[in-house]
């Protein structure tokens, strides 16, 4: 970081620039006037609208199509040690940070609110923008997800508010100093990362205490973690902790509630999002704008007009014969939380689920755990692993991960012959889950059952 004169940066390229975060971090820098662009190694939707809006974008790792004149370089830990432009940016002494470092940067001198957690932090980060946003607070936001009220993962406000996401792998959550911080959860993942659980929890214990100690910690009720600050706790099944949920209701698949908190009683609340873990994830993000003393009328409209994140239980065919549901769960207590929902939305329906694994280390660590989860639904097809920057493990398959699935009819699938699978079964509801490429199908799903 030392060796980035900040005021002096005019050209920055993204190396890695079509993931959800970076692009949230070109499309602010395209916003603030500098000179943007940037490699992925895929072609998406979202490279075409960075390209609509401005940025230039290539697919090709190649030095000859890297832009020669940037003033700093931006990577993500995906990127492979051996990419050719980022080698080439090192070895001519190019000023290069992590997605982390500008993002400390941009944080720097306004209040920032960081929500982290290993489940749960996505919806939350964009419920909490999307609450400031509608009830005229304004905030700046990086989110990790596309916004379906706004269809961005980022947009700007002249308030020293900003909203970020806080990322727990290789501890880019330790480079923010957030005014109000949430922990949403810390169960066991990246331990390719942390080798361990208690590792894992210490890291958001470290996070905890970065809280700026006049603002707040809201975190869910029995995590091991505390700041220096206000320490707010919430949850629906403990009725101990700061912010509850009562009245609960089921209409329509949807929970109508309340929430409590501190003699204050909130009536008449719905979010059109299914699942218990998102009334959690409604109270972390009340009590944020509670903190920040947003009107409790102005809660309850924002809460009603929210339309979630895309890819988090988003419901893409909702007619009486077939209700399909897109899903980013890739960690066992997601797809639990994800089936939990699935059951309360559509009850006594036959639930068939496929499940692309993502990372070998992953799949590995946490087998018999998937195994036991997705063993809720009653069928599943899985896909082959997804690697993403991982090499393959021996004996780490999607075969293996059927052949620990017990009373639960489970097979593997190739990609190129999942259409036709599902074309010939008769579904009920059908939910495609991971965090790989799996989102590919989404659209070709919906025609093929749309044209059925």
């Amino acid at each position: 970081m030392l060796n980035v004169n900040w005021p002096d940066v005019k050209r920055i390229y993204f190396i890695g620039i079509g993931g959800i975060g970076m692009s949230a971090l070109a499309r602010y820098c395209n916003y603030r006037g500098l000179k943007v662009s940037g490699y992925d190694k895929t072609e998406t939707i979202l490279t075409q609208e960075l390209i609509q809006e401005g940025i230039a974008v290539h697919y090709d790792d190649d030095i000859l199509a890297l832009d020669a004149e940037a003033d700093l370089v931006v990577y993500t830990p995906a990127i492979p040690l051996d990419h050719k432009e980022l080698n080439y940016y090192k070895s001519h002494n190019y000023p290069i940070v992590k997605r982390s470092d500008l993002l400390q940067e941009i944080t720097r001198h306004s209040r920032t609110i960081a929500i982290g957690g290993t489940h749960g932090k996505t919806t939350t980060t964009t419920l909490v923008a999307h609450i400031l946003r509608h009830s005229g607070v304004g905030c700046t936001a990086f989110l990790g997800g596309i916004s379906s009220n706004y269809n961005t993962n980022f947009w700007s406000s002249d308030q020293d508010l900003i909203v970020v996401e806080a990322d727990e792998y290789d501890r880019s959550f330790h480079k923010l100093h957030p005014f109000i911080s949430v922990i949403t959860s810390c169960d066991a993942d990246h331990l390719d990362i942390y080798q361990s659980k208690e590792a894992l929890v210490e890291a958001f214990q470290q996070f905890a205490v970065l809280t700026h100690p006049q603002g707040a910690l809201i975190y869910r009720s029995a995590l091991p973690v505390q700041s220096g600050a206000e320490n707010i706790s919430y949850s629906v099944s403990d009725k101990e902790a700061d912010i509850t949920a009562g009245q609960l209701t089921l209409i329509d698949g949807y929970y109508h509630f309340s929430i409590y908190y501190k003699g204050l009683h909130i009536d008449q609340l719905m979010i059109p999002m299914p699942g218990l873990h998102n009334i959690e994830n409604t109270l972390a993000a009340v009590g944020v704008a509670l903190k920040l003393g947003v009107e409790t009328d102005k809660i309850r409209r924002a809460l009603q007009s929210f339309r979630g994140v895309k890819r988090r239980f988003e419901i893409l065919i909702n007619q009486p014969h077939l209700t399909y549901v897109d899903d980013y769960a890739h960690h066992p207590t997601e797809i639990r939380a994800a089936m939990q929902a699935l059951r309360s939305f559509r009850p006594e329906k036959k639930i068939t689920v496929v499940f692309q694994p993502h990372l070998f280390t992953r799949t590995k660590d946490f087998a018999p755990d998937f195994a036991e989860a997705l063993s809720l639904a009653d069928e599943i097809i899985l896909l082959p692993v997804y690697p993403a920057r991982e090499l393959p493990i021996e004996g780490v398959h999607s075969e293996w991960l059927v052949s620990l699935i017990k009373n639960t009819p489970a097979i593997v699938v190739d990609k190129k012959e999942l259409l036709h699978e599902l074309s010939r079964r008769k579904l009920e509801v059908l939910c495609t889950m991971g965090a790989g490429d799996i989102d590919q199908f989404t659209e070709p799903i919906k025609k093929l059952f749309t044209s059925i």
